[in-house]
């Protein structure tokens, strides 16, 4: 399944202090479940196009649940916040998959309205890995629902696109 969505960020120099997802794994709680990737399942990407860094982060776990982070515009530790304003491309998702009927995927998005829906927080960047936080409220367009996914953490080997 893909989904591709344009939304708004900005950035400051604060990185966090990195979170305490394992290594290769996204961890999470979602309005206060536990969620925590496959290592096998997890990624990062980092792509240039046009004088522009992207990164996206994501992973699943075996009950088909997924996170998906991607900052467009990155610049390096700091944070970036995720809003539907501004010049910089930030966004979350959050997606539960039912593994029987694969076609009733549901999907919480952040941001979006125009205000501040959350943040990502890199605190470690390397050519190979990156680290760190994040947290947002992502909404369902079909039924209007709301999640907290807080306490988030990334600690993510990185694939060249």
């Amino acid at each position: 399944m893909s989904i591709a969505t344009l939304v708004s960020c900005s950035k400051d120099d604060d990185g966090g202090n990195g979170g305490s997802a394992a290594a290769g794994t996204i961890e999470a709680s979602v309005d206060g479940s536990s969620f925590a990737s496959m290592e096998i399942a997890t990624t990062a990407v980092e792509q240039d196009a046009n004088g522009a860094t992207m990164i996206r982060v994501q992973g699943s776990n075996s009950d088909g649940e997924g996170m998906v982070l991607t900052i467009m515009g990155f610049e390096g530790t700091g944070t970036y916040e995720i809003n539907g304003s501004g010049n910089l491309l930030t966004n979350a998702i959050y997606t539960e998959t039912d593994l029987s009927n694969p076609m009733d995927t549901q999907t919480w998005l952040a941001p979006y309205d125009e205000s501040v829906a959350g943040e990502i927080k890199v605190s470690e960047k390397t050519d190979t890995n990156i680290k760190g936080t994040f947290s947002f409220s992502g909404k369902n367009e079909e039924g209007g629902t709301v999640k907290e996914v807080t306490n988030g953490s990334f600690n993510v080997g990185i694939s060249e696109f």
